[in-house]
Order: C-alpha cells, then sequence, then structure tokens
C-alpha cells in the first residue's frame, strides 16, 4: 500500500469539509484574469486529481484475470482514468485565454474612417427548415450595417416556397439538383457558383438557417483578416430558446446551456494557441484559403471542425472573437439534442481517422494534434458516466465493488479531489458548471454517444448526416420513449438495490464502510437517473414563436381610448402586455417602434396577459428586426445553485 490515512471516518469527512470551504472561498477571491491564480488554482487541481489517480493505479488494482470482477474493476477504471486526464489536458489549456475584443474594435474604426470594406457574400444554409425559422436569418442578415453585400439563401431541399420568398425579400436564391455531401456540399456549390461571377467576394460569412446575426456582425468581424493569416473568425453560438434540459426542468433562468462552456471558456483558451476550430455557424472565411484547398471539406460529418484543420494545414489560423454578434434556435427536444451530440462525435473521430488528419500525415503542429486528442478524450470519456451510474448497483446484485480499496482512503483521496474539481470548474467556467446539473447534461447523452463509439470501432464512415430539426409543434408534453425508459430502469436499478439491501429481513444489524459508501453512491446515482428521466418529460413551449423579453413603451387603441402600455415580451405572433386590466375589448390595435399600427385580439379578458398581434408583410419584418437588433437575453448566462435546486424541487414534486 503506497497511500495510507488514519482510520478515523469523522476526521476524514472533517477534512473533507474543510477542502471544500477552503476552495470555495479561493474562488470568491481568486480572479480567473490572472494568470497567476490560474496557475495556483489548475495546479492544486491537477495536484489533487494526480494523487487520486496516482492511489487507483497502485493501491486498487487487481490483477488482471478473465474474471468479471477483475474485468470489471479494469474497464471502470480504464473510463475513469480517460476521464481523468480529460480533467487535467483541460486545466492545462484553460491557463491561457485570448480576447480580440480591443483589436476588432481598432479595426472597425479604421474601417468607418478610411471606408474600404471587403466585400462579403453571405451563405444562409436550409434544409426543410419552415419560413418561420428561415426568416429570422434572412431578414436579420439584410439589415445587417455594411456597405458591400451580397446575401444567398442556399436551399437544399429545392422548395418553391423558398424561392418565392426570396424574391419577395430581394434575395438570391440558389440551390441544387442533388444533396451530395449534405452541408458541405451545399456550401460548396454556392462557393462554386458565386466563383464565377465577376464580382466575387473578398469574404464569405456563413449563417445556419435559425441564426440571426447582429447589424455589426460583420464591422467587428473583417477587421481581424486584415492580419494574412487569419483564415476563418468565427464567433460564438447564443440561444435565444432554452435547450431541452433548461426548459423541462424549468431552470433557464438559473443554469445554462451545456455549450457554454465550450464556446466562451474553452474556444478563447484553444485560441490562445491558434487551435480554435470553426462550429458551422457565424463565421466568415477567407474566399482565397477555400479555394487554394478546393472548396468545403466534406469528408467528415463534423465539416466545420474538419474546415479549420484543413486551414491549418496551410498556415492558416481560425481567429475566436468571443462576442454576442448573433443568436439561434437551440435544439427543442431530446431527439435533436442527442442527434447533433452523436453526429458531433462521430465526426470528430472520422477527422482523427483521416490519412491526413491530426493523428496521421497531417502537416499539424504537435499543440495542434495534442488539442485534437483532448476533443476526442471528451466523447471518449462518456461511457465512464454509465459506469458511474451502474456501479453501485453492481455491488449490491453480484458483490462486485468498482473500486477495490479501503473505502477511508477513498473518502481522503476521492472525495476531496472531486470537491476541488467542482470548486475549480465552476470558478474558471464563471458560474456556468453546477454540481449534478452538469452530471445531468453528460448523463443524458452518455448511452448514446457510448453506442455511436461503439458503432465508430466497426464502420466509422458512411453514416447520413443528420440535420437537426427546428420548428413545429411542441405544444403538448412528449416523452422520448427509449431515452426515458433507460433512465427509470437505471433509476428503479439504484432504488431496487438499496430497498433490497436496507428494508429486506436478510439484511445485515450493521453496515460495513463499504456498504455505507455505495448506498451514498446508489443514492446519488438515483438522483442523477431520476433528474434525467424528468428531462426525458418534454413539457410544452409556447406556440411556434419564443417570446423575447423586452420592455419597450406601446400605445394601445381599445374600447374607445388609448393606452399607454409596456410590452414586457413579443414575438411576430404575440405580446404580453402586463399592465393591461382584464377587459373583453375584442379587437384593438397596437402601435410600438417603427411598426405602426397594427391588430390585436383582446377578446376574451386574456389573464395571461398574452394577446395575439396580426402585422402585415413589412409590419412583420420590422418586429424581427426590432426583436434581434440588440441580443436578447432569454436564457441564463451563468448559473445559480440554489436557485437551480428549489426550481429542480418544484419540477420534481409539484410538476
Amino acid at each position: 500500500m503506497f497511500f495510507n490515512v488514519d482510520s478515523d471516518v469523522a476526521g476524514v469527512l472533517l477534512f473533507d469539509l474543510g477542502i471544500a470551504l477552503m476552495f470555495i472561498a479561493f474562488a470568491k477571491l481568486a480572479d480567473r484574469d490572472r494568470l497567476a491564480d490560474r496557475i495556483l488554482f489548475g495546479g492544486i487541481t491537477m495536484l489533487s486529481l494526480v494523487l487520486y489517480l496516482s492511489w487507483r493505479w497502485l493501491d486498487t488494482l487487481p490483477d488482471l484475470e478473465l474474471t468479471g470482477a477483475s474485468l470489471w474493476q479494469h474497464v471502470y477504471f480504464a473510463f475513469e482514468a480517460i476521464s481523468i486526464i480529460y480533467a487535467l489536458g483541460s486545466i492545462v489549456i484553460l491557463l491561457h485565454s485570448s480576447d480580440w475584443t480591443k483589436e476588432a474594435d481598432r479595426r472597425q474604426e479604421e474601417m468607418e474612417k478610411t471606408g474600404n470594406y471587403p466585400s462579403v457574400d453571405v451563405f444562409i444554409c436550409t434544409y426543410n427548415e419552415p419560413i418561420n425559422i428561415l426568416e429570422k436569418s434572412v431578414i436579420c442578415a439584410s439589415a445587417m450595417d455594411y456597405p458591400r453585400l451580397r446575401i444567398f439563401v442556399c436551399d437544399d431541399t429545392r422548395r418553391p416556397e423558398i424561392r418565392e420568398y426570396c424574391a419577395r425579400v430581394g434575395l438570391n436564391y440558389l440551390t441544387r439538383p442533388d444533396n451530395h455531401h449534405a452541408k458541405a456540399g451545399n456550401l460548396d456549390n454556392a462557393l462554386q457558383t458565386t466563383n464565377l461571377s465577376d464580382d466575387r467576394s473578398d469574404l464569405i460569412m456563413v449563417l445556419d438557417a435559425d441564426f440571426a446575426p447582429q447589424r455589426n456582425f460583420l464591422k467587428r468581424v473583417v477587421g481581424l483578416f486584415e492580419v494574412q493569416n487569419v483564415g476563418l473568425v468565427q464567433t460564438p453560438q447564443f440561444y435565444f430558446n432554452s435547450d431541452p434540459i433548461q426548459h423541462n426542468l424549468g431552470i433557464r433562468s438559473s443554469f445554462v446551456d451545456d455549450q457554454r462552456v465550450f464556446f466562451d471558456t474553452f474556444q478563447p483558451a484553444k485560441d490562445a494557441v491558434g487551435c480554435a476550430f470553426c462550429v458551422g455557424t457565424s463565421f466568415v472565411v477567407r474566399r482565397s484559403a477555400l479555394n487554394e484547398m478546393g472548396g468545403f471539406p466534406h469528408e467528415a460529418l463534423s465539416e466545420d471542425m474538419l474546415l479549420s484543420y484543413r486551414l491549418m494545414e496551410r498556415g492558416y489560423v481560425t481567429r475566436w472573437l468571443n462576442e454576442k454578434l448573433s443568436v439561434g434556435l437551440s435544439a427543442e427536444g431530446i431527439p435533436e439534442y442527442i442527434t447533433q451530440r452523436t453526429r458531433w462525435c462521430l465526426g470528430t473521430i472520422q477527422i482523427g481517422l483521416l490519412k491526413d488528419g491530426p493523428l496521421g500525415y497531417g502537416r499539424f503542429t504537435l499543440t495542434q494534434r495534442l488539442h485534437y486528442v483532448h476533443g476526442l478524450l471528451c466523447w471518449l470519456s462518456k461511457p465512464f458516466i454509465l459506469c458511474m451510474l451502474f456501479a453501485p448497483s453492481v455491488y449490491w446484485l453480484f458483490d462486485v465493488t468498482a473500486i477495490q480499496a479501503d473505502e477511508i482512503v477513498f473518502m481522503k483521496y476521492g472525495i476531496s479531489a472531486l470537491l476541488v474539481f467542482w470548486s475549480y470548474s465552476s470558478w474558471i467556467s464563471a458560474g456556468r458548471t453546477l454540481p449534478l446539473f452538469t452530471e445531468v447534461t453528460h448523463a443524458i447523452t452518455a448511452l448514446p454517444i457510448t453506442i455511436a463509439l461503439c458503432q465508430a470501432v466497426r464502420k466509422p464512415f458512411g453514416r447520413p448526416f443528420k440535420v437537426t430539426e427546428k420548428g413545429g409543434d411542441r405544444s403538448t408534453v412528449r416523452i422520448h420513449a427509449p431515452t426515458a425508459t433507460f433512465f427509470a430502469f437505471a433509476t428503479l436499478l439504484s432504488a431496487t438495490s438499496v430497498a433490497a439491501t436496507v428494508f429486506i429481513w436478510s439484511s445485515p444489524t450493521e453496515f460495513s464502510q463499504r456498504d455505507c459508501l455505495n448506498l451514498v453512491w446508489s443514492g446519488f446515482s438515483m438522483l442523477i437517473s431520476f433528474i434525467s428521466l424528468l428531462v426525458c418529460i418534454e413539457l410544452p413551449r409556447f406556440g411556434q414563436e419564443e417570446l423575447i423579453k423586452m420592455r419597450i413603451p406601446a400605445t394601445l387603441q381599445a374600447g374607445n381610448a388609448k393606452h399607454q402600455v409596456t410590452i414586457e415580451a413579443m414575438s411576430t405572433q404575440h405580446v404580453v402586455i402586463n399592465n393591461l386590466e382584464a377587459n373583453d375589448w375584442g379587437e384593438g390595435t397596437l402601435k410600438f417602434g417603427h411598426v405602426g399600427w397594427i391588430k390585436i385580439d383582446l377578446s376574451g379578458g386574456n389573464l395571461s396577459h398574452c394577446f395575439r398581434i396580426s402585422p402585415g408583410f413589412e409590419q412583420h419584418n420590422e418586429i424581427l428586426r426590432m426583436l434581434f437588433r440588440q441580443p436578447p437575453d432569454n436564457v441564463a448566462r451563468t448559473g445559480t445553485l440554489g436557485k437551480s435546486m428549489v426550481t429542480l424541487c418544484r419540477r420534481a414534486f409539484v410538476g
């Protein structure tokens, strides 16, 4: 035994409590923007993880034998080690960070003084999205404040109604006879088509159909291309609606979507060493660089990430401008949420398997290759979530423990390392991770990603590109049966194991330390599984249009009088007016901003204060410009643990 501690449970618990309080206090005092604090906090966290991993390696692993107990303990340790190595790599990456805001300010000021603007073609990619989704991107792109601009709607479903809509709003419409190479092929068709024109642009901006850019998007971005090795400038993805986890648990105002940590924390850190990469929408790329490499790459499902790696090979960098310059529609349901992440997982694996990829003969630096491996480890660590969920049940049912160790030593090294890591993660991400809730986001996709990893071993290439479906009717409760069944089984298994152990007549009158540890572990696994089950019960959403929070004054003409009211939230179909007394006025008219007078249905004395409006075509477009002129803050930017826990309890026990 290399690691020993006193067998005093109370002493170890006090030690863990002291560790937790100390690092919570440190997180309050330390400055994440100061390199010394990042090094200190990150170094201590790494030390605690390395100590734990060393203890697990040296003191807890049995000899490898062809028995169920030995194989289970080695499999568990293997995935646990992958997760810890991924965490260690994350800490190293997050020691540095970039911020190009001041540079963007300077470049924008120079362009506005000289009037020397590069020309830009905007490609809006659409595949089967309804017009009420696509129009946000189209109208807001048309409203961008930029003098040299052409916009192309790239319709990969060849719909006459989209062609007619583009003609009505005065935009270019592009399509092709097939869907070869999916989104990458759609973009490449637009690139080759516009290459044939004499006035082809210097730069290309790419938007997904559901992303609305801000008016100043291009003025903030294009100046960074003055540096010749900048091949692509990427901005973060933000969402004006809650994702399935936030929505179904009711925590949209107290917990962030799971991509915020990646966009707001990891990508600036990757940019600091030239390893940021494209994320598929809201980016601008240099046309000459695309032509140099033969167009948009299509060899992997993650064509966006591959685009950055193809640019890296040629000496270009992907610059990350960490500003909120566009907002889009997050995956609205669990099936779409899972589809996205399994596609990203498989796409990442495919990039590594390419002969000229970052694990092959591609012209990449060691740093770039290590960053790719770090991203791969993110997906390879997902099976550990499943191991962790089922480990205590395996113990109760088969008397096989996942960790063959002294439980007091585990409490000393394992629990303390977890508490330090939780504190560090919340601190470095500025509250974008929360204990328990972050684990649920990982658990939701753990099984499908594990299945995708197994499929990748057998057949990594050849799966079709699945577009994330958005829009449609979300007005009723839905249950995603496969995922819900899995988590119901996991919840019941943990609950049954505990109940059988504690209450059946043959249970021991006194529990051993190992029994006590596994009881606590079972409770934690049951809690994660139960919360994940709640996520799978998808609550109704309001209509087909998300209400955007805003406060704007308005004049209401109703009941033979004018009323000064305040609009608290709105969409192109509804407005929320909280300071309006309930009256059955029937139909009235409402005036706000530059929209003019529009019809509003006031019938029924609406107690919810939400009223339907009927704007004309131009008024409809003006409302869209008003809604997205400034980036809406419909969902939380940071997490609040206490508020999230209260809301979760209300969701679980009240409904």
